[in-house]
């Protein structure tokens, strides 16, 4: 494989990060990344009347996707329910799941279709990937055909790779010995990284913004609101409204209770739509961000007996995902599979990134919520107080991009002269040609 000039790297490197819940994606010379909801509308069912309004190419895929697109063919609630389709639970598409795979594709092609390229000098996208560390051998396969299936069409992609998640957030931050803490939408990713990420120290948690949507959704259905509650529009809305990571959740729902005036909240989704969150129900907001950092608290028990909410564990090939362990046992777990010699150095940094992680603290309610950061910090000293005083914890400056950053770092900095390893799981993988 011929080796491209920097000045062509610099330019025609495009990253793609696949969350459960948003794609990131755009080319190197982006300062930040677009992003559309990992989703599509399928075009089922649509009477007669609807057709003949419906450009011939857009109803020939009977597939839509992209946000602003989306929503042109979008009816009701009941059409939300039947016919939009999220490919990736827990950062992962079934193998067998035809629907999933052609949203994924569908997705691919609109995300590169927004940068067209005039450049005669153009010999197509560097394309490198960032999917979630528990992806399994077919959906590199299956993203690989996806590229290959876009450029037989369109002639716009050189080669592709793929990084897990974590990898691209430690490349983004230039942290060469840390722990990696992403927490999306699906699930939560804990892993060391020494120069490569230490696979053995993956530790997954089956939970993430999923599990605080689906409280938001709870709280929302017991005040009354259960008609808008069914759009996951309306949930993650109000979830980043009012969702609050308690200091300590004993302490902050005693708080909220003795005085549910501080802590009532009103969220404007609409010109006709507006949510209160009631005084009685003032302490249920720290019940939506305590879920991602510990759900094992008693307040959570009656959501999970009336099967309400799900916290359970779940296995992804050979990889066990934790329903219930708190986060502070996470990264003490994920340690231990790190060298002795080095684990004071990949302690001291636990760098946190992730939209499950982008936490507000209110005016006026510092004394009883707290950050995401403040929070580990907390939980760990509670868990190990030496471990805790050793232990560096931030969070990335842009929770939501940087594993797009660190994917189009890793694409300009790969040599293209590296082919495709099925088992180390790096390279570039040559469109149209073998691999």
């Amino acid at each position: 494989m011929a080796e491209l000039s920097d000045s062509y790297r610099l330019k025609y490197v495009f990253g793609i990060d696949f969350g459960t819940s948003y794609t990131k994606y755009g080319p190197i010379t982006l300062a930040e990344p677009n992003v559309v909801q990992t989703r599509g509308l399928f075009l089922r069912d649509v009477p007669e009347s609807v057709k003949m309004r419906i450009p011939p190419d857009v109803l020939s895929r009977g597939l839509v996707v992209g946000d602003e697109e989306v929503r042109n063919y979008l009816s009701s609630v009941r059409d939300v329910q039947r016919n939009m389709k999220y490919p990736l639970k827990d950062g992962i598409a079934r193998r067998d799941d035809e629907d999933a795979w052609s949203v994924l594709r569908e997705l691919a092609r609109y995300v590169l279709a927004q940068f067209p390229v005039a450049d005669p000098e153009f010999k197509g996208w560097l394309v490198s990937m960032a999917l979630s560390a528990l992806a399994p051998d077919y959906m590199y396969r299956g993203f690989f055909d996806i590229l290959e299936k876009i450029s037989a069409e369109s002639k716009s992609i050189y080669a592709a790779t793929v990084l897990p998640q974590p990898l691209a957030v430690a490349i983004a931050e230039n942290a060469v010995n840390c722990v990696i803490v992403e927490g999306g939408h699906g699930n939560i990713q804990v892993a060391p990284i020494s120069y490569a990420m230490i696979r053995e120290g993956l530790v997954a948690l089956n939970r993430g913004g999923a599990e605080a949507n689906a409280v938001t959704r709870e709280v929302l259905k017991d005040m009354g609101y259960g008609d808008v509650a069914r759009e996951e529009y309306v949930v993650e809305t109000v979830k980043r409204a009012v969702g609050l990571v308690p200091r300590g959740l004993g302490q902050a729902i005693a708080a909220a209770r003795a005085n549910p005036d501080k802590f009532t909240a009103k969220v404007r989704l609409s010109p006709i739509v507006e949510i209160e969150i009631p005084k009685e129900y003032a302490w249920t907001r720290f019940l939506i961000g305590e879920i991602v950092f510990n759900p094992r608290h008693e307040e959570f028990k009656s959501y999970i007996d009336q099967s309400r909410i799900r916290i359970e564990d779940a296995v992804i090939g050979d990889v066990t995902l934790y329903g219930e362990m708190d986060l502070a046992s996470a990264i003490i777990s994920s340690l231990r599979s790190v060298s002795v010699e080095v684990q004071d150095r990949v302690a001291s940094n636990v760098i946190l990134s992730g939209g499950a992680f982008k936490w507000d603290v209110p005016a006026g309610l510092e004394e009883y919520a707290v950050n995401s950061v403040e929070k580990i910090k907390l939980m760990l000293g509670e868990v190990n107080r030496e471990l805790a005083a050793k232990v560096g914890v931030r969070l990335v400056k842009e929770p939501q991009y940087s594993a797009w950053r660190g994917a189009v770092i890793y694409g300009y900095a790969l040599p293209l002269s590296l082919k495709w390893d099925n088992i180390n799981k790096e390279g570039w993988y040559i469109i149209g040609g073998t691999s």
